[in-house]
This record gives structure tokens, C-alpha cells and sequence, in this order.
């Protein structure tokens, strides 16, 4: 299903977009050496029940996970890159964190993940991941706008992606959004221009790219959710909603 959302859905799209912004940047600062992935969780949960939202995560059961996830936000740590798990698991200095997170408000939904380190010990490799991360999502959203492909968007990520060296798996990426958390169309993290579906105007889309150090291949934890590098490397993952406006895109997903 491909939602156009009209102008009163876009609206809520913002300030569903602006929340799930908010919570990110209030989770960031909380998150520090000796925070356990369980307690950010529980901040996460209370957030967004004060906010009045439902979260995209807890009942979440697709045919990939082993679900339902049964939680607010999805925590990756160093080698885990996607749908990490949250656990009993306390922050050391130097962990590349990924905070990913998806949420309801008034009937629409918005998706955003940001990665960082925690503490003053942050590796140049992975700050060349994060940032590697955070250029190919600007040049994703560059490429959007009313008549651009999904193939547009697909090769700028790519481009920006292999350019920095790293390999590119394609099995998950970005996608539609709009009353449900993932729709059509999908948004592959490399592909070819002029290709795939044209964008229209009340369009949403989540927009990811993510990387692991030295490979492309995952692995899957035993929580039936949590995906890792299949070589124990280092990865980033960092993703916004973005509208189709008539005259391009808007990021929904900014802390206000």
C-alpha cells in the first residue's frame, strides 16, 4: 500500500515527526557509561505515553522478527546495526550506540535512528561510519522531491555509501509510512536512477541508510530480532521521514 497523505494528515505528520525527534535527542542525552539498554527503554516507554502516542514497536510481528517485539525502542550497540533488542546490558565507554525509534500520534506515523558514542573514548572508525551515514541520508534527501524516482533517492545513498569504502546490503532499507509504520514504497540503500516510482506530493518516506565496517552479510541473535555484522565489525545506522512538498522534501523528523 502507498499512502498520499492531504493536508490535515500531513500536519499530524509533523508533529508526530517532531516528537519522535524530541524523544531521540532526550534518549541521546541521557544516554551515558553505566546506562543500562533496559532503563532507556522504560524513558522511552514513559515518553511516549506522556506524549499520548502508541509506539510502532511493542506489538510489532513482522515475518523477519520473532515477535512480537515487545519493545519502545530499538537499541543496537557496536556490531548491531538494526532491530536491536533492548537487554540487560550496561554502557561502556566508546560503545557505538544506534537509537531507533517509530511512534503514532493521532493516527500517523513517523520512524527516525540516530547513532553516536557513548562517552570521550569514540573511535575515528566509527565516526567515519556515523558520518558516512549521516551524508548519504542528506544526499537521499537531496534527490527527493515531486516527479525524482525511488531509484533517484536509491543511487544518491549508494553513491555516498560505496564512495566511503564500505559494502552495501540491500535485504533491508528505507520505506513508505503513513498510518502504518512500514508501507510501499521500498527504499533500497543503492539502486539506479530513473528507476522505480515516481514521488508525488503528501508522499512520506523513511529514509535509512546503514553500514557495517567490512562486510555486507548479517547475522541474526537468538532474541530472533537483533541483527549483527557477520564479522563482529562496527556499524551506524541513521534514518529521517521526509515529506514530498511540490517543490521537495521536508524532514519531519527534527527535534523543535
Amino acid at each position: 500500500m502507498i499512502e498520499i497523505l492531504d493536508h490535515d494528515r500531513l500536519e499530524r505528520a509533523r508533529d508526530t515527526g517532531a516528537l519522535v525527534g524530541g524523544i531521540l535527542q532526550t534518549l541521546k542525552e541521557r544516554t551515558a557509561v553505566g546506562v543500562n539498554l533496559l532503563e532507556l527503554d522504560r524513558w522511552t516507554k514513559r515518553l511516549i505515553e506522556d506524549a499520548g502516542a502508541e509506539s510502532c514497536y511493542v506489538d510489532y510481528a513482522p515475518s523477519f522478527g520473532r515477535g512480537p517485539f515487545g519493545h519502545y525502542v530499538c537499541t543496537a550497540v557496536n556490531d548491531a546495526v538494526l532491530h536491536g533488542m533492548p537487554h540487560d546490558r550496561v554502557l561502556r565507554d566508546g560503545d557505538l550506540v544506534t537509537l531507533d525509534l517509530a511512534v503514532t500520534l493521532r493516527g500517523v506515523a513517523a520512524d527516525a535512528a540516530i547513532s553516536f558514542v557513548v562517552g570521550e573514548r569514540a573511535a575515528s572508525e566509527d565516526l567515519a561510519l556515523i558520518d558516512a551515514t549521516e551524508r548519504a541520508l542528506a544526499a537521499g534527501i537531496a534527490a527527493a522531491g515531486p516527479d525524482a524516482r525511488i531509484g533517484d533517492l536509491s543511487h544518491a545513498i549508494g553513491t555516498v555509501l560505496s564512495d566511503a569504502g564500505y559494502e552495501i546490503n540491500l535485504e533491508f532499507g528505507g520505506h513508505g509510512i503513513g498510518s502504518t509504520m512500514h508501507q510501499d514504497p521500498h527504499v533500497a540503500n543503492d539502486g539506479r536512477p530513473g528507476r522505480g516510482y515516481r514521488l508525488r506530493p503528501g508522499l512520506l518516506l523513511a529514509l535509512e541508510p546503514w553500514v557495517m565496517a567490512d562486510t555486507a552479510e548479517l547475522v541474526t541473535d537468538a532474541d530472533g530480532w537483533t541483527l549483527r555484522s557477520a564479522t563482529g565489525c562496527r556499524t551506524a545506522h541513521t534514518e529521517h521521514t521526509i515529506a514530498i512538498t511540490d517543490d521537495g522534501a521536508e524532514v519531519l523528523t527534527l527535534a523543535r
